[in-house]
């Protein structure tokens, strides 16, 4: 089976052809270094993808904060990924950098805040 990858290692963005066979790769062409050839085999192999999204906050100046996995998870884990996010809720203040979720979804990547949400004044 072939395949066209568009290699994003770089900006110029090479379309490799790559021949499946099962657990077999076979890059065919449209590659122009060694990074784009090992990235459409991963890619063609083992697609993994970063994953961006928002957590609920209480009690913070936003209601939401940003995160992001600390690493790319396997393509195939991506909706177990969101699940496990939009079931919690943190509380404020959350600095950019914390750990929201550890090992989230099995997949030895963490749930990392991207942005630091401080929490409100209650003034009564």
């Amino acid at each position: 089976m072939n395949d066209v990858i568009t290699c994003i290692i770089c900006p110029i963005g090479c379309k490799i052809m790559v021949k499946k066979d099962r657990d077999k790769v076979e890059i065919v062409g449209g590659n122009k270094c060694k990074r784009g050839e090992v990235y459409a085999k991963d890619e063609a192999l083992f697609p993994k993808r970063m994953i961006t999204t928002s957590v609920l906050v209480e009690g913070g100046e936003w209601p939401l904060g940003s995160v992001k996995t600390s690493q790319p998870v396997p393509k195939e884990k991506i909706f177990k990924v969101l699940e496990e996010v939009k079931k919690i809720r943190i509380k404020a203040p959350v600095k950019s950098g914390d750990i929201i979720i550890r090992n989230v979804a099995d997949t030895g990547a963490d749930i990392i805040a991207t942005r630091t949400v401080k929490a409100t004044l209650n003034l009564k």
